[in-house]
């Protein structure tokens, strides 16, 4: 028999995610055996498992925490938006197919049955499943066949935490309001409230909790401290994106933030090296002189190449590739070459806000092609097919010349996860069928389809010394920095701010776990 627990938020961004990686955590460290799982998330942050699954970066986090290999059965239902109307619908770790918002709702009593499926087999490996909701359990106009909160809590039998946010101020009335909002049988499936993000001096919330307490008849089971900590997060909402000076930073690496910026966990890495600083560009005039230029990967490279240049960023680019280092990853990758061209839509968010058949940024210009030019700063040419690449990948990287020489020979490994195919357009060039290769290279422009490049235990030491070399300084020698030995310490840091913060006697008790199990 499976313990089970759910916690669920007053809404999005009150910091679900990372309280269920930290009592993940906690429960390793005591002993059991426990699985993350989101039953519906929405998402452009995505991995590949070893099977060759599609599931959020952020139940990938949760069992890194965990201490489990991450499965797509953690996260059945993944939605990663195409437009403002339509998402691409991932359902157990393979492409379903694209829907707008409203067909979506009508269909999603289908996806009951698989969502189920994926629980209960988790539910034969573990000790313990930590449930995440999405969004508030109370949007009373999406309540009808809910699959993610009260609905999906009472399909298991789940006790339910809830999660205010106190930072933004209001927590009473989004905890008492969300409460006041349930059915008799929801609200009494909340066993105790959490008030997370608080900032200051504890004991001067003593009495909110007292008031919490008193008007909702249950226990406040943790107030739980405002908390820098450098694990990955999940969206677009991400504190991460947003400009932050890094003390004693000597590099600093420019990141084109387009609306439709996908995977921005490939920089995540970037934040165990106290001299590497991430800046996210929205304007030429914000990109300045960075050592590095990269694009990131984008869920729709053609609508997001047309934001390019509206915003004249496409002008700013290939200013700077004249004389700076520039990368694209996934969907920078394709930008980065002659053309793009999507002549079957799909990139198209279905039936999508244009309500036209064509693709969403031939749409908004007017045009009836669907085929843009990319940035022209490398010798390729892709076409998008309706075939997701989902594949592991482990290889070396080849001969390079230019500003990033010194990665030569180095060994990579990482996942693409793409719907296009990109092919030389230079006739001495290769073709290959799911890309150009690790890393492409044309003068000081480099590409590749490879998500978590960075994380190679010799790539960004290397990168380093390449930065450094082309401004001609000198670097102290550093101590060698295991990625994934620093997120290990970050958990075991968020596991002991939460068991500090946390009754965790009570929320063994909450799940039927008496102290002599432990």
């Amino acid at each position: 028999m499976s313990y089970k627990l759910m916690l669920q938020g007053t809404m999005s961004n009150v910091g679900k995610t990372l309280l269920t990686a930290g009592l993940c955590r906690i429960f390793r460290q005591d002993g059991f055996k426990v699985m993350p799982f989101k039953a519906q998330n929405m998402s452009l942050n995505s991995s590949i498992t070893e099977k060759g699954e599609e599931m959020s970066r952020a139940q990938v986090m949760q069992a890194e925490a965990a201490g489990v290999t991450p499965a797509a059965d953690m996260n059945p239902l993944l939605l990663k938006p195409t437009g403002l109307t339509g998402s691409q619908v991932i359902l157990q770790g393979k492409v379903l197919e694209n829907m707008t918002a409203r067909e979506f709702y009508r269909r999603k009593k289908e996806f009951r049955e698989p969502v189920l499926e994926s629980f209960h087999r988790l539910e034969k490996r573990a000790d313990i499943l930590l449930i995440e909701g999405a969004g508030s359990p109370v949007e009373l106009n999406l309540r009808k066949d809910d699959l993610v909160n009260m609905g999906f809590a009472e399909m298991v039998d789940a006790p339910v935490l809830l999660v205010g946010d106190i930072d933004p101020g209001g927590v009473f009335a989004q905890l008492l309001g969300t409460l006041s909002l349930l059915s008799k049988e929801e609200r009494a499936r909340v066993k105790g409230l959490i008030v997370n993000k608080f900032r200051g001096d504890r004991t001067l919330f003593e009495e909110g909790v007292r008031i919490l307490e008193e008007k909702s008849g249950l226990s406040v089971v943790g107030v739980v401290p405002l908390t820098e900590l450098k694990l990955p997060d999940e969206d677009s909402m991400s504190d991460r994106l947003k400009q932050k000076d890094k003390d004693g930073a000597c590099f600093d690496l420019a990141v084109i933030r387009y609306p439709r910026i996908s995977n921005f966990t490939d920089m995540d890495v970037f934040d165990a090296w106290p001299d590497m600083q991430i800046r996210y560009v929205t304007a030429p005039a914000e990109l300045g002189n960075p050592d590095l230029l990269i694009l990131p990967g984008s869920k729709n490279t053609l609508a997001d190449l047309a934001w390019i240049r509206e915003t004249g960023l496409d002008k700013a680019i290939r200013a700077y590739a004249a004389y700076g280092p520039v990368l694209g990853i996934c969907g920078g990758f394709q930008m980065l070459g002659e053309t793009v061209h999507d002549p079957g839509g799909v990139e198209w968010s279905h039936r999508s806000e244009e309500g036209t058949g064509r693709n969403f940024a031939a749409a908004k210009s007017g045009s009836s092609t669907s085929e843009a030019p990319g940035l022209g700063l490398l010798p390729i040419r892709t076409v998008m097919l309706p075939d997701k690449v989902q594949v592991k990948k482990e290889d070396r990287i080849g001969k390079l010349k230019g500003t990033l020489s010194l990665l030569s020979d180095l060994q990579v490994s990482g996942y693409e996860i793409h719907m296009g195919r990109t092919e030389s357009s230079d006739p001495a060039g290769s073709t290959e069928e799911h890309g150009a290769g690790i890393l492409l290279e044309t003068g000081n422009v480099y590409g590749t389809y490879l998500h978590g490049f960075f994380d190679g235990p010799e790539v960004i030491p290397a990168l380093r010394k390449s930065l450094a070399q082309r401004r001609g300084i000198t670097l102290p020698e550093e101590d060698k920095v295991e990625y994934q030995e620093f997120k290990e310490r970050e958990y075991d840091r968020l596991a002991e701010v939460l068991r500090q913060s946390l009754a965790m006697d009570r929320i063994y008790s909450i799940m039927g776990i008496a102290r002599g199990d432990l």
